[in-house]
């Protein structure tokens, strides 16, 4: 897993979504795709940007979210390695992540994409 960075970082919006979404359209110039009422996510850097809208998904922190090309054997590595998962593997529309927290506390998420797109956001 040695090409495993983190590529997407998402932001919890629920309590001003539009307002959150026009502040960095106005202050960074950053263009939005959205993925439903709830979630809108850039998708032109190397590291985008998500916004979760939806109150019953967003976390009360940033989750940093590591892109890997198994997703089967990091959710192992993690679980070998003391990670709580916190989230078992689900799909999203264009590929699959999990949740896990760290021994420090701090959750993050891991994806991979699925193989008949190109590049799609968590």
């Amino acid at each position: 897993m040695g090409d495993a960075r983190i590529d997407y970082v998402e932001l919890p919006s629920a309590t001003a979504h539009e307002l959150t979404r026009a502040f960095y359209s106005k202050a960074f110039g950053w263009t939005f795709a959205d993925y439903g009422p709830t979630y809108s996510a850039t998708t032109n850097g190397t590291t985008d940007v998500g916004l979760q809208g939806d109150p019953e998904e967003a976390l009360s922190a940033i989750l940093p979210v590591i892109q890997v090309d198994n997703l089967e054997a990091a959710f192992d590595a993690v679980s070998k390695a003391g990670g709580t998962i916190a989230k078992p593997i689900f799909s999203f529309p264009g590929g699959r992540r999990f949740h896990f927290i760290d021994p420090s506390g701090s959750e993050l998420a891991v994806w991979s994409e699925s193989p008949s797109l190109t590049r799609s956001r968590p």
